[in-house]
């Protein structure tokens, strides 16, 4: 039987994922992760929907030149059977935010629905 530390666990494991480059590099890793209807809120206030993320994120990959990205302070909480919300902080070269995401549970797997990004000075 699965526990709420189980799937929060899960979600975690998932959030680090997501900032792996060869996940960032992967598109059809990225579509089973991202919902159809992901939403992101980036740290300089654009907003992304799951088609331009996806492009942004192989194009990014692409360029050997990226900085890797930093997960400090990861938490999450569970706030309902089939939504965990997840805390972190990241660093990209100089560049430090704060960010959240939104995962959900359909059809049995983790789906990120939202993520959003504050810039910490």
């Amino acid at each position: 039987m699965r526990t709420i530390d189980d799937d929060l666990r899960c979600v975690l494991e998932l959030e680090r994922e997501l900032q792996s480059p060869s996940t960032r590099g992967d598109a059809d890793r990225l579509r089973k992760l991202l919902s159809p209807t992901f939403i992101e809120i980036g740290a300089s206030g654009r907003r992304w929907d799951r088609r331009s993320i996806l492009d942004l994120l192989v194009q990014e990959t692409a360029d050997p030149s990226t900085a890797g990205i930093r997960i400090d302070n990861l938490t999450g909480r569970q706030l309902t059977e089939d939504m965990i919300q997840v805390f972190w902080d990241s660093t990209r070269k100089d560049r430090r935010a704060r960010r959240t995401s939104l995962w959900q549970r359909r059809d049995g797997r983790w789906q990120l629905i939202y993520h959003q990004a504050t810039v910490l000075p």
